[in-house]
């Protein structure tokens, strides 16, 4: 009896192995993807209060996964920087509300056609002097960065005679109609009412034109296989009904009378508490994420820039030179500028992906250390230079009077100076959201992405920025202090 227990154990210890060796080889053999996503564009992705992304394109992307097998990273950023990143070749496709045009099918193939919309004008809803394009001569309206909206209103710019601004996510460009620092916004049908039933105070003026189909696409050329599994889930869930439920869970009625769509009242849930406790992870993992790509790049720019610096007042002056012409460069360099070279320039040369995080921590040694080492040559030099000559007239080599003698004195002087630079890597972060980093800033994009209340979000952002620089601050003086 034992022996047949103990054989029928080993055969169902070595059944179930091999099931779970089936499983692993199995989910080792399925396709894994990174695909790009537009980070505030309701309702066809944002992110709900547990840091999941919803919405049409999001819901829809997760059923054909399910149908067709494989798996995938959701890479969010702005649109315009999603679009660049797949054409250097960071992601594998963009599923972002994106609207097949002629010129971009010039860079990119795209999947089955998946929903069919059109380009409308909205104003403040007080306003009453705007009821049509003709009223537009003169004005300014807003215009989200490469969307189809924008090519529309370029199309009618010379015909209606009115300046253009230009805003890289929905929240900002409503806000600026709101807020009067633009007369209209052009922007899709079924985004521009989705964003006034949440409460945006705007109002359409224009019926649906310029009508497009959006689509999901990949590089020109490339990614095949997830075309045409994309093609083929989207045809399993639109003949199981599952596309319409998904549709419908975010639009409901799809043939409301845009007319008729009016700013809801104020929402209870909507009130400054209320918005904190509902986010307050959100606003944690921001914070932190900000706090690491500050102390990371702060230590690491602080070597590259000591050593620059030091380079620097070597009495060489070809080292002088090549140390002078780094810190020229990335000083002269706009930190936006040099973080898309890193995360999309570098990879469109090169073919190989930089995460996002490492393209942000590279730009913060970059342009960070070329203003740390400007300074350390300050301080170095302003070290008497009797030292350095008293040092060596007692036999110690260059190299160990710099180290032991004037560095020590140097960096002392310099302490402040590192504080002050730990501040503005602190705040500089911020624009690292650009290329799809989601720190503190970029958290509160997607807050109010979600719930647009752009004010009471910023304020909170604000207040949470200041109270860590108010820290720093207090560290400085503190070190200021004992080091007088």
């Amino acid at each position: 009896m034992r022996k047949g227990l103990m054989s029928l154990l080993v055969l169902v210890t070595a059944l179930v192995g091999m099931v779970i060796g089936v499983q692993q080889t199995q989910a080792a053999a399925k396709p894994h993807y990174t695909i790009t996503t537009d980070s505030t564009y309701p309702p066809f992705e944002f992110r709900t209060e547990q840091n999941k992304y919803v919405g049409i394109d999001m819901d829809m992307l997760k059923a054909i996964s399910k149908e067709e097998g494989f798996t995938y990273t959701l890479k969010p950023m702005s649109f315009n920087a999603g679009v660049q990143a797949v054409q250097a070749g960071q992601v594998d496709g963009i599923l972002a509300g994106m609207t097949i045009t002629d010129e971009r099918q010039k860079s990119f193939n795209f999947g089955e056609p998946y929903y069919k919309t059109g380009v409308v004008v909205a104003v403040s809803a007080k306003d009453k002097t705007v009821k049509s394009l003709k009223d537009l001569k003169g004005k300014t309206v807003a215009l989200k960065t490469g969307t189809a909206g924008a090519t529309y209103a370029l199309s009618l710019q010379k015909k209606y005679d009115f300046q253009v601004t230009y805003y890289n996510n929905s929240d900002m460009m409503y806000n600026a109609v709101d807020t009067g620092n633009a007369v209209a916004a052009f922007e899709d049908q079924p985004v521009m009412l989705y964003a006034i039933k949440q409460g945006t105070p705007l109002k359409i003026i224009t019926k649906p034109a310029n009508g497009g189909w959006y689509g999901f696409g990949v590089k020109k050329g490339q990614n095949a296989a997830l075309i045409k599994a994309f093609n083929a889930g989207y045809k399993k869930i639109v003949a199981n009904g599952e596309y319409d439920k998904i549709v419908n869970r975010y639009l409901g009625d799809t043939g409301v009378n845009y007319k008729e769509v009016k700013a809801g009242g104020e929402d209870k849930s909507l009130g400054f508490w209320a918005i904190l406790r509902a986010n307050k992870s959100s606003f944690v993992d921001g914070l932190i994420e900000t706090i690491k790509l500050t102390v990371l790049g702060v230590i690491l720019a602080s070597i590259w820039g000591i050593l620059l610096g030091v380079m620097g007042v070597i009495p060489n002056k070809y080292v002088q030179w090549l140390s002078s012409t780094i810190v020229y460069i990335f000083r002269g360099l706009p930190m936006l500028v040099l973080a898309f070279f890193i995360y999309i320039g570098i990879p469109n040369l090169t073919g190989q992906r930089i995460p996002a995080f490492t393209a942000g921590v590279i730009t913060l040694i970059l342009n960070e250390g070329a203003y740390i080492a400007a300074f350390v040559r300050g301080g170095f030099n302003s070290v008497d230079p009797g030292q350095m000559e008293a040092a060596r007239s007692l036999g110690l080599p260059y190299s160990k009077a710099m180290i032991k003698v004037v560095m020590p004195q140097g960096i002392r002087l310099m302490v402040p100076s590192f504080i002050n630079q730990f501040i503005i890597t602190l705040k500089d972060t911020s624009i690292l959201s650009a290329i799809g980093i989601i720190e503190l800033t970029q958290t509160g994009t997607l807050i109010i992405a979600r719930n647009l209340q752009g004010f009471k979000v910023w304020l909170m952002v604000a207040v949470m920025y200041l109270i860590v620089i108010t820290l720093l601050t207090w560290l400085s003086n503190w070190a200021e202090k004992r080091l007088s």
